[in-house]
């Protein structure tokens, strides 16, 4: 199968693929983070901090050195050691999931006994608190922020209090601003955390689904693929410009239709039912698909004229939809060989008839000389139902020839459509009396016309014997003829079992009869209605079914005024 894909976009088999953004830093970061044990996590939270630590070590040793003979501050940077020693050494995956929280409440009082220890030159190390009250209040558990709040206080209280520091101006501020501005950040950092966290949650959900969304395109496609390679039926995928989106196997391959694909679609000429009108530029299938034109099994011959092909060719519609432009389908269903088997049908039809009816008319001819002739009365009664027969039986042969060549030779001349009617009506009244069966005539008198009378009758007789056999429980049938705008209108209605639209459909179909015939046992070949169709077109008329089950059917015929 071929595919027109969008520019711009990467190959996935059978599909245009969407353009999915390029991982960002901090989503390899936190893929980096998430696959750290649950010591490491903690190591690397804390790691800011022992930074820090042993960079204030270094300014204290260049610029401050005598800060560490003091043994207090000593002690508070063995404090941090320790902490960041439990950082490596507790087994941090074996304990509650929240037990981490002691690590950076440790710090917040390390950092008090830090600063306090090494006095005014030190009290910037109130900064360090950033670090772990970010790493509390980053924490999905609503009680984090809280905890942040209270290791700020503690740094700012404890120290004070273990050291003896006495409560200068200076100490009662940082009491009172420090934690409060700390809680303004733990709130947040918090909220921005969540935030951030319930913002990746959502990615992470469409990602997922678009990713399974992604693999169902995939799956449909790699079906849709499968289908369109096994399927028999050429298809073309047209947009609404009349361009190529898709065309299948089927279609390439076969000559008399890949030329038709090609651009301009110049390269196969296409040719009408008849197989000889070339069907001009504007309504050719591509061109009435992209227009929106919906059509159903409608016949055309392509290819070069020593191998033409017939095709059934079937239009549809879609909608655009998903940044799809709307186009057409076309499916092209090669039916030369259906075709050809309907005309050998059609010739086998008509050759049998044409020899049945030469002996048929030898036999009618030599019972006319014997009914002529004296002295058979005693088998007379049997000699004209003989002749009946034959009769009916040539009739019969008649049909097959009209309907195998589609065309009856009309012996044209002045008459009256209304008398023909009447005398059709009167013809019937005892089969229909049979029936249990009223019959109505209303026509305009009089009714000229030009037309074959014989063959009209015969129309009459076919329309009205069917009201008759179709009407087994009685019932009404009318008949009427008028002149309308559209010619000389005759409909035979009845009220007796009706068809259905399929039925309908086929009703013109050589040797089609309904389901209720068969299963019903009513008599009759299936050719009445296409021999009347054959006549009524010869005359230049039309003919017509309105029918609803169980409700009855109208036949109407319409031939023009003379």
């Amino acid at each position: 199968m071929v595919i027109r894909e969008p520019q711009g976009t990467t190959d996935v088999p059978g599909l245009a693929r969407i353009a999915l953004p390029e991982p960002v830093v901090s989503d390899r970061l936190d893929g980096l983070f998430g696959g750290l044990s649950a010591r490491q996590r903690v190591m690397a939270s804390q790691l800011p901090v022992s930074l820090t630590v042993a960079l204030v070590v270094v300014a204290a040793a260049v610029f401050s050195p005598w800060t560490l003979t003091d043994s207090r501050f000593l002690n508070a940077l063995l404090f941090h050691l320790a902490i960041a020693a439990a950082c490596v050494a507790v087994p941090w995956g074996r304990l509650p999931s929240g037990a981490f929280a002691v690590i950076p409440l440790l710090d917040c009082l390390a950092i008090g006994f830090t600063r306090e220890a090494g006095g005014p030159p030190f009290s910037v190390l109130s900064l360090m608190l950033v670090f772990p009250v970010i790493w509390l209040s980053a924490q999905v558990r609503p009680y984090m922020p809280a905890l942040a709040i209270a290791g700020t206080v503690l740094s700012t209280v404890v120290p004070a209090a273990a050291l003896g520091s006495p409560p200068v101006a200076g100490s009662m501020i940082r009491v009172l601003i420090l934690p409060l501005v700390m809680s303004v950040m733990a709130v947040t950092a918090h909220v921005v955390a969540t935030t951030i966290r319930r913002h990746r949650t959502k990615l992470m959900d469409s990602e997922y689904h678009l990713g399974r969304t992604l693999d169902e395109s995939v799956r449909r496609q790699n079906l849709l693929d499968a289908v369109l390679g096994a399927v028999g039926v050429g298809v073309w995928v047209v947009d609404r410009n009349g361009n190529t989106v898709l065309t299948n196997k089927t279609l390439q391959s076969d000559p008399a239709l890949a030329g038709l694909v090609a651009v301009g679609g110049g390269h196969t000429q296409l040719l009408a039912a008849d197989r000889t009108t070339p069907v001009p530029a504007g309504s050719r299938p591509a061109e009435r698909a992209a227009a929106g034109e919906v059509f159903m099994d409608e016949l055309y011959w392509a290819g070069p004229a020593d191998g033409q092909r017939a095709y059934s060719v079937s239009s549809h519609g879609f909608p655009a939809a998903g940044g799809q432009e709307a186009g057409g389908v076309i499916t092209f269903a090669d039916v030369t060989d259906l075709i050809s088997a309907l005309a050998a049908k059609d010739d086998f039809v008509a050759t049998v008839s044409h020899e049945l009816r030469t002996p048929l008319t030898s036999i009618l001819g030599y019972l006319e000389l014997v009914l002529d002739e004296p002295g058979h009365d005693d088998i007379r009664a049997e000699l004209l139902v003989v002749r009946r027969n034959a009769d009916h039986l040539m009739g019969l042969v008649n049909d097959l020839i009209a309907v195998a060549s589609e065309r009856v030779e009309l012996s044209l001349e002045e008459t009256d459509l209304a008398q023909l009617v009447s005398r059709a009506v009167d013809a019937a009244l005892p089969r229909a009396a049979g029936n249990g069966l009223q019959v109505k005539l209303e026509v305009e008198q009089p009714l000229p016309v030009r037309a074959d009378p014989a063959r009209i009758s015969q129309v009459l007789h076919n329309l009205l014997s069917n009201a008759v056999k179709y009407s087994p429980d009685g019932g009404l049938i009318t008949a009427t003829a008028a002149r309308t705008e559209a010619g000389l209108v005759c409909s035979i209605t009845d009220t007796g079992v009706g068809m259905s639209e399929e039925e309908q459909e086929q009703a013109f179909t050589k040797f089609f009869r309904s389901a209720r015939s068969r299963s019903t046992a009513i008599p009759g070949a299936g050719l009445g209605l296409p021999v009347s169709k054959t006549i009524v077109e010869g005359h230049g008329g039309s003919i017509s079914l309105a029918s609803e089950p169980g409700s009855g059917t109208s036949a109407t015929f319409i031939l023009p005024e003379s």
